[in-house]
C-alpha cells in the first residue's frame, strides 16, 4: 500500500499560499492535508500560525486535515516528535486508500519524514535550558563545537535550534540514545515562489490583515490562560513580538516594525532552506505564485499525475 501511494509536498516561504492550493490538490485528489508547519501543532495559536482553517472547507466539503492543533500551547513540541506523529497519520491515510498531500514552510520537518532521518529521542531539560539561555550565541556555538564538529549551519541558524543541539549533545554524553528509523518516502516537490518584492508586499499586507483580525487579542489571551510569556517568545515571530509589547517592552509602532523585519528574515531563512535541500539532492518543481489560481492547481496536478503513472 506504501509503496503504491506517493506523497505530494507542497511548500513555500511564509505567505505564499500554498495551503490553498494543497487543499485545493486534495479536493481534487480524494487527498488528506499532513502539516509541516512547527507552530501549527499548538492549540489556540491561530491567528499568528496561520492555521486559516476556513480554507479547509470547499464547495461544503471538508477537507481532513492532520498535525493541527495536537499539543497545548507551552509545550516544546520537537522534530522528533514531529516525525513520529506524521508516520502515524500518513500510514492511516494510506491505509483508507486516500491521497497524502504534505503542506507547509518548516524545511526541516518536511526533510525529516521524507528522507527518513534518524533523530534522538532526548527530554527536554528545562533547568539547563533556563542556564543556556543565559549564553549568547557565540558562546553556545562554542560550547557545541567543543562537543561535536559542526558540519553545516542547520544546528544554530536560530537560537531555539542552537540550544535544542547543546541540549542534545549534552544528554549524548551520557545516554544511550534511542533513533528513529524510517523508510524514505517516494515523494514529488512543489514549490510556490513569488519574487522578493511580491513575497515582500504579500507578508507586510498579511501582517497587517492579522493585527486587525485579533491577533494581538490572541496572544493576550494565551498569556491570560497561563501560559508563561518566556514560552510564547520562545516560539518566535509574532508570538514574541506581541508579547514584548503587551510586557510594556515595546510600544505598538516597535513591535510591528520589528515584526515585519523578523517576518522578512524568516522567510529570507526559509528559502535558504530549501534552495539548501536543492543542494542536497531534492529535486523542487517551482511554481510561479503570479499564475491564476486555478492554472497553479491544474499544473500541479498533471504533474503530479505524470509522476505517478510513469512510477
Amino acid at each position: 500500500m506504501f509503496e503504491k501511494i506517493k506523497l505530494l509536498t507542497v511548500l513555500g516561504a511564509t505567505a505564499t499560499g500554498k495551503t490553498k492550493i494543497a487543499v485545493a490538490l486534495a479536493n481534487e485528489l480524494n487527498g488528506e492535508i499532513l502539516s509541516a508547519d512547527s507552530r501549527q501543532v499548538y492549540r489556540n495559536m491561530n491567528i499568528g500560525t496561520g492555521k486559516d482553517l476556513d480554507e479547509y472547507l470547499i464547495n461544503g466539503n471538508h477537507i481532513p486535515y492532520h498535525l493541527i492543533d495536537i499539543v497545548d500551547a507551552g509545550y516544546k513540541y520537537n522534530v522528533f516528535e514531529y516525525q513520529r506523529d506524521f508516520h502515524k497519520a500518513y500510514k492511516d491515510i494510506c491505509l483508507r486508500n486516500r491521497q497524502p498531500v504534505l503542506c507547509g514552510g518548516s524545511g526541516m520537518y518536511i526533510e525529516a519524514v521524507i528522507n527518513g532521518y534518524n533523530l534522538p529521542e532526548v527530554p527536554v531539560n528545562k533547568e539547563l535550558r533556563i542556564e543556556l539561555e543565559k549564553l549568547s550565541d557565540a558562546e553556545l556555538i562554542n560550547f557545541l563545537s567543543s562537543m561535536k564538529q559542526l558540519h553545516n549551519k542547520t544546528d544554530y541558524d536560530t537560537r531555539k535550534r542552537l540550544i535544542r543541539a547543546v541540549e542534545i549533545e549534552i544528554f549524548r554524553k551520557s545516554n544511550h540514545i534511542e533513533l528513529s528509523h524510517y523508510d524514505k518516502l517516494d515523494n514529488i516537490y512543489f514549490g510556490i515562489i513569488f519574487n522578493i518584492d511580491t513575497r515582500r508586499k504579500r507578508i507586510t499586507e498579511r501582517l497587517e490583515l492579522r493585527l486587525k483580525n485579533g491577533m494581538i487579542e490572541e496572544v493576550k489571551q494565551l498569556l491570560e490562560s497561563n501560559i508563561a510569556a518566556n514560552d510564547l517568545i520562545y516560539y518566535g515571530l509574532e508570538y514574541k513580538f506581541i508579547t514584548l509589547y503587551l510586557l510594556g517592552k515595546l510600544n505598538y509602532d516597535e513591535m510591528k516594525c520589528q515584526l515585519n523585519i523578523a517576518i522578512h528574515q524568516f522567510a529570507k531563512r526559509q528559502m535558504t532552506w530549501f534552495k539548501g535541500m536543492e543542494r542536497r539532492g531534492a529535486k523542487i518543481n517551482w511554481i510561479d505564485g503570479n499564475l491564476p489560481f486555478d492554472e497553479k492547481v491544474e499544473l500541479i496536478k498533471r504533474i503530479f499525475t505524470n509522476y505517478v503513472n510513469v512510477k
